[in-house]
């Protein structure tokens, strides 16, 4: 059985779309369940679960409210509530394909060896996309990803984005639960709690696999794509990077402060390409990218 996990924070307008997209899988309903945690959610939330839950009473779906603020709470609270053997965690400001649920439940079944895979993310702007994201960016700002259209192992160094992203229940009993001190919590865009539990899985030799019919579009608000939200946002990958290399080790750390540098000299090649063939707004914003991370690496 899928046990499909949606933690939600104040997202009332886009939740009862991404529970509607998941009723209308082409998976039987009696081999999933939909597990929503509300994280303390201060909007029409609650209201917009009970309409869901009203337009489809053949769905087996459950709620909870976790009090502990933040993502990564949420996140295994889910864990905690579930009662399926594949956990698939999906999020709340997206919608995904029909298709999305039976394919994990069929890759999981066909390959019991493989401990986790993951889909396409793919943005949907409310507005339009700004002239200065480029494939680096978009991947920043709207968790895009894209590996083709064959089913095939993650590379090294690469893996499922944490809002598509599916495992078995198993796994989290072998390498624990997410770090509570990293992912968002609030308003805050601390994260890093994904790349955490795939280091871990890394580490002990699991294998996770890219599908590309689990499809999930992830809507864009305008916000997001505003300089503040950007240089929030990027700062706060340098700073969930400091965190979780630090909780490791300083060993770990002092390798995260070599792969900046490297990254440092590919964003300024980067940033000629682009100007060179008349795209200098995305050249630049590559290099305010990279600045703010390592402000944030460095705890500046």
């Amino acid at each position: 059985m899928l046990s499909v996990i949606i933690c939600t924070y104040n997202r009332d307008k886009y939740i009862y779309n991404v529970l509607e997209s998941l009723a209308k899988n082409t998976l039987p309903k009696e081999l999933y369940e939909i597990v929503l945690v509300n994280n303390n959610c201060t909007d029409n939330t609650q209201n917009e679960c009970e309409r869901f839950a009203h337009d489809f009473p053949d769905v087996i779906f459950r709620s909870f409210v976790e009090t502990h603020q933040g993502l990564s709470h949420a996140r295994n609270r889910g864990i905690n509530e579930s009662g399926g053997d594949i956990l698939v965690y999906v999020d709340d400001d997206a919608l995904v394909n029909a298709e999305y649920l039976q394919t994990y439940y069929d890759f999981f079944n066909q390959y019991p060896d493989i401990d986790a895979a993951g889909g396409p993310i793919i943005p949907k702007y409310e507005t339009e996309e700004p002239t200065w994201m480029s494939h680096f960016t978009k991947a920043l700002i709207t968790g895009y990803k894209y590996l083709g259209d064959k089913a095939k192992e993650f590379s090294k160094n690469d893996y499922p984005g944490g809002g598509n992203a599916a495992y078995r229940a198993s796994v989290f009993k072998k390498i624990g639960l997410f770090n509570v001190d990293l992912g968002r919590k609030g308003d805050s865009l601390v994260g890093a709690e994904e790349k955490d539990i795939f280091d871990k899985m890394t580490t002990l030799g699991m294998r996770f696999y890219y599908l590309p019919t689990a499809i999930l579009y992830h809507l864009i608000p305008e916000k997001k794509l505003s300089k503040d939200y950007f240089d929030r946002l990027t700062y706060s990958i340098g700073k969930s990077e400091r965190m979780r290399t630090l909780n490791i080790g300083n060993g770990k750390y002092l390798k995260r402060l070599v792969s900046e540098a490297i990254k440092w000299a590919a964003s300024i090649v980067l940033c000629l390409g682009h100007t060179l063939t008349g795209c200098p707004k995305k050249g630049w914003k590559l290099i305010q990218f990279r600045r703010n991370v390592t402000r944030g690496l460095l705890g500046k």
